[in-house]
């Protein structure tokens, strides 16, 4: 899809509020307008996005709405509205996102304009972030409004940008349920969630893994072949105080993690070891896991693949959209 270079940011952040709270809205006789609503308690949230999106699209300013609601203890929700006035850019969306008047998944406007950005806005407005006991379960992206068969390719397309690894639930939601990929994600979108989304964001270092007792069970790939296991273990893990500064830091952590992917992908038959780890490397490896996500025995065949293959430790963000890890929101 052409667009002109001055309106590409604003195509990501449409694409982005559009899998989410955005909508268009015809009224009989008239042209299409794009509004946004959120529950009053993300009031920051949507002066945010219409402070974003006004310079390039006519919106009014959030405006209050009550609705009486006896399903609620309250009786009655409120929101905050974001509404335009007609645009010709909006009416072209509408044409792209509706058939019918009922929203599709345009797939390749979203494989166009899907980027950091658009997934982190689309993520604040319908995404949510489970948490037992401090460790990340789940996060979920609410996409129950739309056909089986669309999200299926949004699961493929979310793969393909982000190597991000979704599945589908009973509800036709996608969800991700691996501690790793939740790290990832929230690491990845970090940059650009709003300070109000507190509730959704991922806390780092996380307690995914409280410690490592004196004798562990390691488990590793059967392709890594060794004979004195506890001393061969161990002298693999010297290298955990320099991976734990690399995924320490997002911007080394993000390439790291996207290296060691295809990797670890291919571990599937697992021999297991009794051993003795040393205290202080019991430590590190618990603070890795704590960043990453990832299981013990995860990050000690991650040594052994750092030393095989010589591999080493980036030093250079990912080319995924735009995204550092950084506080700032853009």
């Amino acid at each position: 899809m052409n667009v002109p270079e001055a309106d590409i940011t604003l195509y990501h952040y449409i694409c982005g509020k559009l899998l989410g709270d955005g909508s268009i809205t015809i009224q009989k006789g008239r042209k299409p307008r794009f509004q946004f609503t959120h529950a009053a308690k993300d009031y920051d949230w949507s002066f945010y996005c219409y402070d974003k999106l006004a310079n390039n699209i006519p919106l009014n300013k959030p405006t209050y709405k009550r609705t009486v609601d006896p399903r609620v203890k309250k009786g009655f929700t409120e929101a905050y509205v974001v509404q335009s006035k007609t645009d010709p850019i909006i009416t072209q969306l509408e044409s792209i996102w509706y058939q019918q008047r009922k929203k599709v998944l345009p797939i390749n406007f979203i494989e166009d304009f899907l980027d950091v950005r658009a997934l982190a806005w689309w993520y604040q407005d319908d995404g949510h972030l489970k948490i037992d006991n401090h460790i990340p379960r789940k996060i979920i992206l609410s996409t129950d409004s739309f056909s089986k068969q669309e999200n299926q390719l949004l699961i493929l397309l979310l793969k393909r940008k982000f190597s991000l690894h979704f599945s589908l639930d009973k509800q036709n939601r996608i969800i991700l349920y691996d501690a790793a990929q939740i790290v990832y994600f929230s690491r990845l979108i970090k940059p650009y969630m709003h300070s109000s989304m507190h509730r959704k964001m991922l806390t780092l270092p996380t307690t995914s893994v409280h410690s490592a007792t004196q004798r562990t069970t390691i488990y590793l790939p059967d392709f890594i072949s060794i004979i004195q296991p506890t001393k061969e273990i161990n002298l693999q893990l010297d290298q955990l105080e320099e991976l734990l500064n690399t995924v320490k830091d997002c911007n080394t952590y993000l390439p790291f993690y996207l290296e060691q992917m295809a990797f670890i992908e291919k571990i599937t038959i697992k021999r297991s070891y009794q051993i003795v780890i040393e205290p202080r490397k019991r430590q590190l490896l618990c603070e890795v896991s704590s960043y990453t996500g990832y299981r013990l025995s995860t990050i000690v065949a991650i040594c052994f693949q750092l030393t095989n293959k010589k591999i080493t430790l980036p030093s250079k963000a990912p080319e995924i959209g735009s995204a550092s890890c950084g506080h700032g929101f853009s």
